[in-house]
């Protein structure tokens, strides 16, 4: 059993999940930091339009009972990865309890060592947009810090 942190700056989001979602089922415990940090690929109207129709969903009889959409950044991120999980399954919910997601980064994982996945960074060149960006579009208000 593996203890990874993996620092989300600057890599592909699908690309990063899937790799974490398959270490997850393998048995690693895996700690990923600055998620607000992490790329989405491709045109940014249609991303964000996309994220925006997603919160559009919900009940008519009872909308206050959910469907409950994460707006923060690490929320959404571990909300991808267990997209990637067989979520129903003993197997799935105890690789999903093995993953941390934080923002920034924090004081006990500053000096860790870092997982590093260069295959997954992002180009300067293609056309992206931050998780934070989109977060912020979908009603997230990050904590000013001094």
């Amino acid at each position: 059993m593996n203890e990874l942190v993996i620092n989300a700056e600057n890599k592909i989001l699908g690309r990063l999940s899937s790799l974490v979602a398959k270490r997850l089922l393998l048995g690693d415990n895996i700690s990923i930091i600055n998620a607000e940090k992490s790329i989405i690929t491709g045109d940014r109207k249609s991303i964000l339009n996309k994220f925006k129709r997603r919160l559009q969903i919900r009940t008519a009889t009872a909308p206050w009972k959910g469907p409950f959409h994460p707006r923060m950044p690490d929320r959404l991120l571990r909300r991808i990865i267990r997209g990637m999980i067989p979520w129903d399954t003993p197997r799935g919910r105890t690789a999903y309890k093995r993953l941390k997601v934080y923002i920034g980064t924090p004081n006990h994982l500053k000096e860790a060592q870092q997982e590093p996945f260069p295959k997954i960074e992002c180009k300067t060149t293609r056309k992206k947009v931050y998780l934070s960006e989109i977060c912020k579009e979908i009603g997230w208000s990050p904590l000013k810090r001094d």
